[in-house]
């Protein structure tokens, strides 16, 4: 592994490129029409579809590979499984804990929908998945920063298909947060700070956990995340599209959202 200045910097920029990716998602917002609800309900279940899609096929697929080709088949199997799991736990204590917002001087109803659909759940909604996204990128980062310090040619098509992952997700938190708020800055904002995950991950990669870093240990962390996508998606994103739209539309949205990922993950193997 290549451990020189030049080494070290490309591999960060590398994963610096992917992570900034969610900005070109959240750019989604600056053309959305505030009343849009259409659009709301399309672009909520394509980010469920691409987030179902990613921890399902992918991370978990991951995940399950390493902690079996390190622990045996069984063994390997149930970590992963557990480890999933506890992902799906950890966000569901977390949404427990974060208060809805009740201000009614920030509420602003969508035109054609229910009296009830105040902005604060939207920007929670927001704000939830952008944690999500925050934390499964930090052990991207940290997968993107290594493969690039191993094999710079594997580095880059890592990084180029990340990056391509990242855009759909950034639409994951600029639409309900630009829906919620009306302010195209806030909804950028988020959108790009959870994508500094990456690049925050492969910081601490390289100064703490690169040297402790071990087969299992990374697996873990992959189906962990897996569960914390398919929770959000399933808890935060389906319900939100159904409720602010029609049921078909969040459906077409979950359906290009998989799509989409699939597209990605077959181009850039």
């Amino acid at each position: 592994m290549n451990t020189d200045f030049n080494s070290v910097l490309f591999a960060f920029l590398l994963t610096l490129f992917a992570g900034l990716a969610t900005g070109v998602g959240s750019t989604i917002a600056f053309f959305a029409k505030k009343t849009n609800t259409r659009f709301l309900t399309v672009s909520l279940g394509f980010s469920a579809g691409v987030m179902i899609y990613v921890a399902f096929v992918e991370i978990f697929v991951k995940g399950r590979e390493v902690l079996t080709e390190a622990m045996g088949m069984r063994q390997g199997w149930w970590v992963a499984v557990l480890s999933f799991f506890a992902g799906v736990a950890l966000i569901a204590i977390i949404d427990k804990i974060i208060p809805s917002q009740e201000n009614p001087h920030e509420a602003r109803k969508i035109e054609g929908g229910a009296e009830e659909e105040k902005s604060g759940r939207l920007l929670r909604m927001g704000a939830m998945t952008a944690l999500a996204i925050g934390i499964h990128n930090f052990p991207e980062g940290l997968a993107t920063f290594t493969a690039a310090l191993s094999e710079p040619q594997i580095g880059i098509a890592i990084a180029v298909a990340v990056a391509i992952h990242n855009i759909p997700e950034g639409i994951a938190v600029s639409v309900p947060v630009y829906y919620a708020t009306g302010s195209k800055r806030k909804a950028f904002r988020l959108s790009f700070l959870s994508g500094l995950a990456e690049p925050v991950g492969a910081l601490v990669g390289y100064l703490l956990l690169l040297p402790l870093m071990t087969d299992t240990l990374m697996g873990i962390l992959f189906a962990f995340v897996a569960g914390i996508m398919v929770f959000i998606s399933l808890d935060e994103l389906l319900p939100a599209a159904e409720k602010y739209g029609e049921h078909h539309l969040s459906i077409y949205g979950l359906v290009s959202g998989m799509a989409v990922m699939a597209l990605s993950l077959l181009l850039f193997k």
